[in-house]
């Protein structure tokens, strides 16, 4: 009816569809049966059996080509040694789903479940469930009157997937293979960050909705998202492209155009039709980075496209439709955006389902260690050079990334630049003790060119800003730097103990906890507070 192929995927039954002789199509054979039926044409019958019934096999496929000429039938073995295994059982059928090349723009895929054992029926609906196999159920039953060589009746189920949540939440396995691609593979340590990979993997799995990557520059905001999309289309929840564009980059007509498009002559230079990036997303994913640089109107303009999927492309007198998932990225407070108006608070309240905060890399010490070792193998594979480092120079360049007072200003950007360089003057593919102690010279060097807190910092950003501007310069860095020393510390103790390393050497009684608190009071803030945010 819709013009497209229609596809059985089915497990031969060793039971069931077997027959011997002409008496077989006096018996119910539920394989076989399916394609009997006239208002069902089948264009393809994807037949999958056990090795042993190899013989079986060839039986029923010749029997679905007399029964129904017009139907192609293709057999595939799915091997297990037990039937009733359901790790076994569930891994064959998982590795086909995988292997297959489905093209539901051509085609329409229904899953017979009538046949096999019940683990591979179960088996069968969760991948159908899961859109491992993008399909709806097929059920078969037999005819009143069995032994007849009538034709049985069947049902075909369309899932209603939000019903199965908590079963398909069951498959642990499948669920940490998910993690582990939002985090490129990398064994990350740190409880707040793999938590909160583990919150995205299931929004990103279950929702379409807009999400909100906060964090500073380099935290991965724009990585992750491209492994969200990733994860995605390998369960084919996308069939379009991942977009992206930094809206720092957008300025004046030129952002409007860019976003949603223009026709031809619209304005000088308009020579031809443009889409836009929003209509090169459709049917993907459009990551919006540093969302908060967009002007009021792109703004605007970007919400109706959001809520509605359509828009006016510059100089159109018809509106367009495109959709797409929203990923936007931001190192700004919004929410103190909208309070100076230089963000839409309607805006802001539709992409803020789903809003994550991502931990820059010095709030992340334990994660230092596998990055480096992630960094190392991605310069093998760019490079083709194998690059270690000794013993010594390994312990001196953790001390120094792990080191709480280590600035790491640049995130996950530093950490690559500094492992590339270090890499690139390493002769023999071994970095040695000069190297690092070079490389921390520069980074050192960089950093102290950086040091200046403002107003605008991240670190303050949680802060009144009437309060902020009764404070001087000079005390804002100092402020910031507390800060960040309180929220990587296990408790006002350690931070104080950071803080006043020098000065408690010369007292005789030492309450570095009391000290930073009422340093802390000065501004109106709590260790509490501060950790929470």
């Amino acid at each position: 009816m819709n013009g497209k192929r229609t596809v059985i995927i089915g497990l031969l039954g060793s039971a069931k569809d077997a027959g011997e002789g002409s008496d077989r199509w006096k018996r119910w054979r539920p394989t076989v049966d399916i394609c009997r039926h006239e208002e069902l044409p089948a264009d393809r019958f994807e037949l999958l059996y056990d090795p042993r019934f190899a013989s079986l096999a060839v039986v029923v496929a010749a029997d679905i080509r007399s029964c129904s000429p017009g139907t192609e039938v293709r057999t595939h073995t799915v091997d297990w040694q037990d039937p009733w295994a359901f790790e076994e059982v569930y891994g064959a059928l998982h590795d086909f789903a995988r292997s297959y090349n489905f093209d539901t723009d051509a085609e329409d895929y229904l899953v017979h479940i009538s046949t096999g054992t019940h683990v591979a029926q179960i088996s069968l609906f969760l991948l159908t469930e899961s859109r491992h196999i993008p399909a709806r159920l097929l059920q078969a039953s037999p005819p009143p009157g069995m032994g007849s060589g009538a034709v049985g009746d069947y049902r075909i189920i369309d899932l209603d997937l939000s019903r199965y949540d908590r079963l398909a939440s069951r498959f642990e396995l499948e669920r940490d293979e998910s993690v582990c691609v939002l985090k490129s593979g990398i064994a990350t340590r740190n409880a707040h960050f793999n938590e909160l990979i583990e919150q995205i993997e299931k929004v990103a799995v279950a929702s379409a909705a807009p999400i909100l990557l906060m964090g500073p520059t380099g935290a991965g905001k724009s990585q992750l998202a491209r492994r969200i999309y990733d994860l995605k289309k390998d369960r084919r929840q996308f069939e379009g492209p991942f977009v992206e564009v930094n809206c720092a980059t957008l300025r004046g007509d030129a952002a409007m155009s860019a976003l949603f498009g223009h026709v031809k002559g619209s304005f000088t230079g308009a020579l031809k039709d443009r889409p836009g990036l929003l209509r090169t997303a459709n049917g993907g994913m459009l990551l919006l980075d540093e969302i908060g640089e967009l002007g009021l109107d792109e703004q605007a303009m970007l919400l109706r496209a959001v809520e509605e999927k359509r828009f006016l492309p510059v100089g159109a007198d018809k509106e367009v439709s495109s959709t797409f998932q929203l990923i936007a990225g931001t190192n700004r407070d919004l929410a103190v955006a909208v309070r100076s108006g230089r963000f839409r608070e309607d805006l802001l309240a539709r992409i803020n389902l789903w809003t994550f905060h991502l931990p820059s890399l010095r709030e992340r010490p334990e994660d230092i260690e596998p990055n480096i070792h992630y960094e190392l193998d991605k310069y093998t594979r760019a490079t083709g050079r194998r690059i270690t480092f000794s013993k010594e120079a390994r312990d001196r360049y953790l001390r120094f990334a792990s080191d709480p007072l280590s600035a790491w200003s640049g995130n996950f950007r530093d950490l690559n630049a500094s492992i590339v360089r270090m890499a690139t003057l390493s002769g023999g593919g071994r970095i040695a003790v000069e190297t690092v102690d070079q490389e921390i010279s520069r980074l050192r060097a960089a950093w102290g060119a950086k040091v200046g807190d403002g107003i605008d910092s991240p670190l303050l950003s949680n802060l009144d800003r009437d309060l902020l501007e009764t404070i001087d310069p000079f005390d804002r860095v100092q402020l910031a730097e507390v800060i960040r020393v309180c929220r990587c510390s296990r408790n006002l103790s350690e931070a104080g103990r950071k803080l006043f390393s020098a000065s408690r050497q010369r007292k005789g009684k030492v309450n570095d906890a009391d000290r930073l608190r009422k340093y802390l009071a000065r501004f109106g803030l709590e260790w509490g507070a501060l950790r929470e945010k």
